[in-house]
């Protein structure tokens, strides 16, 4: 185990370089779940026959995506960051790659601003150019979880948002610490088992909607219990009890409003054609 947990010292989390810039592996990673993504999207809508032309597909991925993207960073300065007034105050900074003239990338995403940035391109998207909102949510419900494994495999690489202090012997350490590898809990709870959760559950629906319903319920569940392992981000801590993330109220506030969203569907939608095993 000794590689293992000294596994960061080891490791550089930068990929390459080409002259000023620094091309990290987190980078490479996340714009590779945005891509896979798309491609997952694309195989789940030929596997399940959906009423959604292909070239629909790809401009949607993308014009949400981008959205994503705008969404988690600023949800990232509102939700977390330790100095939100400056960025407030100087909101061309919020994309600036730059630190004193150095190049440094943009650091800093948020899940939950995320998540609010793609809801608002769908609904956009899909009154624009009259798709059902509910079928494209369901489909980034059952394409969206295997891709954001990736994105917490680039969290571990890139040594960040790091686990709390732990004995198990499947620890890293970090600093000197060791410490739970919490990205890859989160890559495993968030990832893989919501993706069996939802490939699962998609046999069995019965209306538009129902997917991302789930898809929010089963996030949130296991958001909440890989929080139990992460450390709190150090300008927030604890924000509840002693015990409580701002990661776990926010799961919280998802997991509620999914399971209200499950029971609206369920009482107001339409029923579309079962998918054939």
């Amino acid at each position: 185990m000794s590689f293992w947990q000294n596994v960061y010292a080891q490791f550089d989390p930068v990929a390459f370089r080409l002259g000023i810039f620094s091309v990290h592996w987190y980078g490479i990673f996340y714009v590779s779940a945005l891509l896979g993504a798309i491609l997952i999207a694309k195989w789940f809508v030929k596997k399940d026959k959906l009423p959604i032309p292909l070239n629909i597909v790809d401009n949607y991925c993308l014009f949400t995506e981008l959205a994503v993207i705008l969404g988690a960073r600023i949800g990232w300065v509102l939700i977390y960051a330790p100095n939100t007034g400056y960025y407030l105050a100087h909101p061309w900074q919020i994309f600036n790659p730059f630190a004193n003239g150095e190049f440094v990338g943009i650091r800093g995403m948020s899940y939950h601003g995320a998540v609010f940035g793609f809801l608002i391109a769908t609904f956009i998207y899909s009154k624009k150019y009259k798709y059902s909102a509910w079928k494209f949510l369901d489909l980034a419900a059952i394409s969206v979880p295997l891709a954001y494994v990736l994105g917490r495999v680039g969290n571990f690489l890139n040594q960040e948002l790091v686990g709390r202090v732990t004995d198990v012997t499947w620890g890293i350490y970090v600093d000197g610490v060791l410490r739970h590898p919490s990205q890859l809990y989160e890559a495993f709870l968030e990832g893989f088992v919501v993706f069996i959760v939802v490939f699962i559950y998609r046999k069995y629906k019965k209306r538009d909607g129902e997917l991302i319903a789930v898809y929010g319920m089963a996030y949130s569940i296991g958001r909440f219990i890989a929080e139990f392992f992460r450390e709190p981000d150090s300008q927030m801590g604890f924000v509840y009890g002693g015990w409580m993330t701002t990661g776990q109220v926010l799961s919280l506030l998802i997991a509620i409003l999914s399971i209200l969203l499950y029971f609206y569907i369920v009482k107001k939608s339409v029923k579309v054609k079962k998918i054939k095993k």
